[in-house]
């Protein structure tokens, strides 16, 4: 009997304790929030979602799992998968085969990806929380009627360095180029932003459509192959600058203070030549099969908490205005972050067809080793001295006619007074 009574306690406690565990505080959203999730009738769908690599909070570290939430609060499946580079985003989406329902493009590729028409313009009925978007951030150039992204992240380009292994602090990107730095050099594994280090060293508009500047460029790239043997990397920087191996390293500035957490010994400076600002943000493209999922994916990563979760994690500038004005963010006031006006930058624009093409060609010839400083150099001297050369034998060939014109000439008298 006692047995029995202990049983039917335990079940009227369970019983009794379930409403309060069901509708307990939620850790992170409002009733409001929950409800609205929950009624956008998502359940059973799937998103796919393509961003860059380190990207979005994660869970790790006590840190909030943005997908586990969403997927939690909508009922949908996320599909996220990452890639390194614009340019690798783009040739998956222009190879088709693929749907993505939010990929997180830059300016640039944005822009390309307008004029290209694969990009789908946004419902911002769906995308309530464009209300928390700094009025600063939207109508950007890469985007000016706002149809088509909504920003996510803001940030520049950087040079990293090791205190350790550096004879001086630098200023400049120039010390890329520093012998005395061989093989410990961490640079660029995409085109763009590789070329905008050597026309920034060059005083070269970042977005010339001059064939020649691009040559030139190029062959300075090419010089720095030859120089310090750079290893070109992306996402791989993290690891690689944090075991304090590499003296010298490129990235973006939000990246800098993941890096610096686990070295100390980093420190940073925006180079006097300029460096890239640049502007990422999320869209939709064309081959998208749950565009209502794809929207609902960007609004959830503008709620507040969720911002500033990310921010928190990947240490971007947000445009969301409840994150900037939050001054318990650990970025607040951040000069890394918040640059000052003294900073030179220029910003990445779409390029013509042609520019496109022969910067990829370039920059496959430049890694490579094919555009290299020495061949161009030995080519110099090949030219030169082929050119000398010429030069004897033309000389000889000038005096052996005139000799001979002199022997015509004498012999022709000779001739005469016979």
């Amino acid at each position: 009997m006692r047995k029995y009574t202990a049983l039917i306690l335990s079940l009227i406690l369970c019983v009794c304790s379930f409403p309060f565990t069901a509708y307990a505080e939620d850790a992170y959203f409002t009733d409001e929030q929950i409800e609205y999730y929950k009624n956008l009738g998502l359940q059973g769908t799937t998103v796919n979602v393509y961003n860059w690599g380190e990207y979005i909070s994660d869970g790790s570290e006590g840190s909030m799992d943005v997908v586990s939430e969403f997927e939690r609060l909508t009922g949908a499946t996320v599909n996220y998968t990452n890639f390194e580079s614009n340019e690798n985003m783009y040739s998956k989406l222009a190879g088709g085969g693929v749907s993505y329902d939010v990929i997180v493009p830059s300016d640039y590729m944005i822009d390309r990806l307008i004029d290209e028409e694969m990009l789908l313009p946004l419902d911002y009925d769906n995308i309530p929380n464009m209300k928390y978007i700094s009025e600063e951030y939207q109508h950007l150039y890469y985007d000016p009627d706002q149809l088509y992204s909504v920003c996510y992240n803001i940030g520049t380009t950087i040079l990293i360095y090791n205190k350790t292994l550096v004879s001086e602090e630098p200023d400049s990107w120039e010390v890329l180029w520093d012998e005395q730095y061989k093989d410990k050099v961490l640079m660029f594994n995409n085109s763009r932003d590789a070329f905008a280090i050597a026309q920034a060293v060059l005083g070269k508009d970042f977005n010339s459509t001059v064939e020649q500047d691009w040559v030139d460029c190029a062959q300075l790239l090419a010089e720095q192959k030859d120089k310090t043997n750079p290893v070109y990397v992306m996402d791989e920087i993290f690891n690689l600058m944090e075991s304090g191996e590499y003296a010298l390293g490129v990235y973006y500035a939000g990246d800098y203070l993941l890096m610096v957490e686990n070295n100390e010994d980093l420190g940073y400076c925006f180079p006097k030549e300029g460096v890239n600002f640049f502007y990422d943000a999320f869209c939709i493209p064309t081959c998208s099969q749950n565009k209502r999922g794809g929207e609902a994916f960007i609004n959830f990563m503008h709620e507040p908490q969720v911002a500033y979760e990310n921010s928190e994690y990947i240490y971007y500038r947000s445009p969301n205005i409840t994150v900037e004005n939050n001054e318990e963010s650990s970025l607040y006031g951040s000069e890394v972050i918040y640059t000052s006006d003294d900073v030179k930058s220029q910003s990445f624009k779409n390029l013509p067809q042609n520019i496109i093409e022969l910067q990829n060609n370039l920059w496959t010839q430049v890694k490579s080793g094919k555009l290299s400083a020495d061949n161009e150099e030995q080519n110099r001297k090949i030219y030169i001295e082929c050119a000398v050369i010429g030069s004897v034998a033309v000389v000889v060939i000038v005096i052996k006619l005139i000799s001979n014109a002199k022997k015509k000439k004498e012999q022709d008298l000779s001739d005469l007074y016979d």
